[in-house]
């Protein structure tokens, strides 16, 4: 009764300090402080491996938790300007409000690059509450199985974890794919998760052969030997795109598609078909205009010097919608190509097919 109280009080105040706000003033001396946005400060940073870094972080009251393999969105600001990216929570659901996030440095990654390089206790940012779909189900399955490739170890982990903090006893298998024995983050968590009965884990590092359980990527053999049983599991997979795309050929094959329960860390890089990549895009708000290259309108926009609004650069977060104002622009995820003046599409997730005029 009294958190709804002071709310209410919070937006009278707010409306009277316009044009700022309540929140604006109350940060000069409580940072984390908010009425409804989701804030937290950096308490504890561990460099697992190279290029990586593990934030624990301290929300305020505003977070409502999340379900093991959900994401949140993370704003960090960098030289004066906010940016946004989706990480997913790799600790146990239920956990309070703090909160863990890996986040691995890809090569041409602002902010992966910012955070493995230069984040500190202290360091102040800005969540959103969790979303996706991607999450163990309510009523956990007889046999699991989790599989992950790189970065995307940070969902799975946070089930893999949570299964164990509910003293879940049903088969889980857990496998990892990485380049190396030196990439392989939660090493020693996970050897010590591996010694409970119901569960197994498989490292498998796929620039040195013979040095882990299993060599290569995924096959049908591969999993008969990780888990006999995988046919009758619930998979559920986060990785990269060569990985994803050979395990759900092998569920195809099987015929079990609708047991594999997937999520992409990363867009592929693609290119519209040769014969599309053709044409001129137009950023008609910016008198902007340039050759068409394929690649997502996003960065053919930033590649002209310009400045959208984004997020995730995955198609997940919507915040870089833009109408478009003439020709067609295909879908990087689905395929599907969309026509028309007015419609709104994703510019992370979409590439030109011939002219193309956007609302930018």
């Amino acid at each position: 009764m009294l958190t709804e109280t002071l709310k209410r009080a919070a937006v009278i105040l707010d409306a009277a300090a316009t044009p700022h706000g309540f929140d604006s003033y109350v940060q000069l001396v409580a940072p984390t402080w908010s009425t409804s946005e989701v804030r937290g400060r950096v308490g504890h940073v561990d460099r697992q491996t190279p290029g990586t870094v593990t934030l624990t972080i301290d929300t305020n009251r505003n977070w409502a938790g999340f379900r093991a393999g959900q994401y949140v969105q993370l704003t960090v600001e960098i030289d004066g300007v906010r940016h946004t990216r989706c990480y997913s929570p790799a600790h146990a659901a239920g956990a309070g409000r703090t909160i863990e996030l890996t986040v691995k440095a890809h090569p041409d990654g602002l902010v992966s690059n910012y955070l493995v390089g230069h984040a500190r206790p202290g360091l102040l940012v800005g969540l959103s509450q969790a979303q996706g779909q991607f999450c163990l189900p309510e009523a956990r399955p007889a046999r699991i199985l989790l599989i992950s490739g790189g970065s995307g170890i940070t969902p799975v982990m946070s089930m893999l974890r949570t299964l164990a903090a509910e003293d879940h006893d049903q088969p889980v298998t857990f496998v990892h794919y990485c380049l190396t024995g030196r990439d392989l983050t939660y090493r020693q968590e996970l050897a010590e998760l591996s010694a409970r009965p119901n569960v197994r884990v498989v490292r498998v590092f796929t620039d040195e052969p013979g040095t882990g359980d299993l060599d290569g990527f995924a096959s049908v053999e591969q999993l008969d030997a990780i888990d006999p049983e995988w046919r009758k599991a619930e998979t559920y997979m986060c990785g990269p795109a060569p990985l994803m795309d050979s395990v759900e050929r092998i569920f195809a094959a099987a015929g079990i598609s609708e047991q594999l329960h997937t999520e992409a860390f990363t867009l592929a890089q693609v290119v519209a078909e040769a014969g599309d990549v053709g044409g001129r895009l137009v950023f008609g708000r910016s008198a902007t205009s340039v050759t068409s290259n394929g690649r997502p309108v996003l960065e053919q926009a930033e590649a002209a010097g310009l400045a959208p609004e984004h997020g995730c650069r995955m198609g997940i977060c919507h915040s870089c919608i833009c109408p478009l104002t003439s020709g067609a622009v295909r879908d990087l995820l689905t395929g599907d190509v969309t026509t028309g003046p007015g419609q709104e599409i994703r510019i992370c997730v979409s590439a030109p097919v011939g002219d193309v005029e956007i609302d930018l």
